[in-house]
């Protein structure tokens, strides 16, 4: 073969590659600088999972849970994480938000080594903590758990203080609260300082009778969105996942993360990679979707129209069931 022969068919090969670069599926994600969705769309990155998967991912960077839910209705991005509950409540009112799900764990109810809170019946009369507001799905699985267990309405029974997580941590460290209900990534860092874990949100479930692992955070996307861009869906979760496996097999990766994680100690750093492999998914079918809708009419029943809207049972095709692409 010829010089020019072999330099016209590499030509060709760059032009081709270009044309498939450029051809690639673009998913726009929503992402939250130091969430844990940032953390796999690092390790994405770094190990080319969305180049291999086909797809090219664009992240825009937001500054809160209500601005992923604004940008997301605004059109501003294609796929972001957010609460199954949410993606249920728009449905209901005619939306096609749907659900992929994406981590199990929700959070927990912690209380310092020294603090008399050892049990959720314990929390009666003392000061509780709670991150998020009065309609926020880890506060009234408590409530319905405390009720249905113990008969205790801790609505009524406790000292209740709403805020965000790291205001609540600032508050307990200085005695202000007898313990807190808080958010998977606060509960890991409290344990690793030295608090006690009094109940996770997944047990609470549990002692509901549901059976079966809940989702409690996800990716969101519009079912149209879908139909029309199902190789950028696919490429998406595809590397998505493979990004979790190796979160769930290599601790090295998690030093790499390291920085994202804000993490101040080693002990800090396994906490979360502990509660964070805790609430990988496993699988999504038939006993997870009956799940969700047992924890859903038990949410409506709780929380009422403020949290669910008109739906009383789970809105058809809140969770997204993958068919032929």
């Amino acid at each position: 073969m010829t010089i020019g022969r072999r330099a016209l068919l590499g030509a060709c090969a760059t032009a081709a590659l270009a044309r498939t670069a450029r051809a690639a599926p673009v998913v726009r994600l929503g992402v939250l600088r130091f969430g844990t969705v940032s953390w796999e769309l690092d390790v994405i990155r770094r190990h080319h999972l969305d180049a291999e998967a086909g797809v090219t991912i664009e992240a825009v960077e937001l500054a809160g849970s209500q601005a992923t839910q604004v940008a997301m209705q605004a059109g501003s991005v294609d796929l972001t994480a957010q609460d199954w509950l949410w993606v249920a409540r728009q449905r209901a009112a005619g939306a096609d938000w749907t659900f992929s799900p994406f981590s199990n764990v929700a959070g927990a109810v912690v209380a310092p080594a020294a603090s008399p809170v050892r049990s959720i019946a314990d929390l009666k009369g003392r000061r509780l903590g709670i991150a998020g507001s009065p309609i926020d799905k880890s506060w009234l699985i408590l409530r319905a758990y405390a009720q249905r267990t113990l008969g205790l309405d801790l609505d009524q029974a406790v000292e209740k203080r709403f805020a965000p997580p790291p205001l609540l941590a600032q508050e307990v460290a200085s005695g202000r609260l007898d313990a807190v209900l808080t958010f998977w990534p606060f509960a890991a860092r409290a344990e690793a300082a030295g608090m006690r874990q009094v109940l996770s949100v997944e047990d609470a479930v549990r002692g509901l009778g549901i059976q079966g692992t809940v989702p409690v955070v996800g990716y969101v996307f519009a079912d149209s969105w879908a139909a029309r861009q199902r190789p950028a869906l696919d490429g998406f979760l595809a590397a998505a996942a493979k990004a979790q496996r190796i979160l769930a097999e290599q601790d090295a990766e998690w030093q790499a993360l390291r920085p994202l994680t804000a993490t101040q100690t080693d002990a800090e750093l396994a906490q979360l990679m502990a509660y964070y492999r805790r609430g990988i998914p496993r699988g999504f079918g038939a006993p997870e979707r009956d799940a969700a809708a047992a924890l859903f009419t038990v949410l409506a029943e709780t929380g009422g129209e403020a949290l669910v809207g008109k739906a009383r049972t789970l809105p058809a095709g809140t969770f997204w069931q993958a068919g032929p692409s």
